[in-house]
């Protein structure tokens, strides 16, 4: 049985009024002024997760490389020296990635360097900006 304020004597139901449906609205404001610079806040976090994992799988192959090859592919072998084997390189054994390279979570390729500034080789996003350096989401991530 409906509510018995809903229901007017005639039998037919009356709506909700102007002012009901201008509080829920307010309140619904409310929770997504609150829930929704949360919720984007923690996809600008998940975009660097997954940047660093598949820093961390590309630097596994390119060990992989190097344990077959001798050494980590050049600069201008870059990574394609993963999934195809550069010319003149006999005992490449890959490929060392079961696809093609990925694009970082904002679709830019990855900036490999050989050898590198602080190692051996340079493995980076740019972060959300495409830019060197930045803070936050749009900082660097290096393996």
């Amino acid at each position: 049985m409906p509510h018995p304020r809903l229901r007017q004597p005639s039998g037919r139901f009356r709506g909700f009024t102007l002012l009901e449906l201008l509080v829920v609205l307010v309140v619904l404001g409310l929770l997504v002024s609150i829930v929704g610079p949360r919720y984007f806040n923690q996809l600008g976090k998940s975009e660097a997760k997954a940047a660093q994992a598949q820093l961390a799988g590309i630097a596994k192959a390119l060990d992989l490389y190097r344990i077959d090859v001798g050494r980590y592919p050049s600069t201008e072998q870059g990574l394609a020296a993963l999934t195809a084997p550069p010319a003149n390189e006999t005992r490449w054994r890959g490929p060392y990635l079961q696809k093609s390279v990925p694009a970082d979570p904002w679709g830019r390729a990855y900036v490999y360097k050989s050898p590198g500034e602080h190692g051996e080789f340079d493995l980076l996003s740019l972060g959300k900006d495409g830019s060197p350096g930045g803070a936050e989401d749009n900082a660097d991530l290096q393996h």
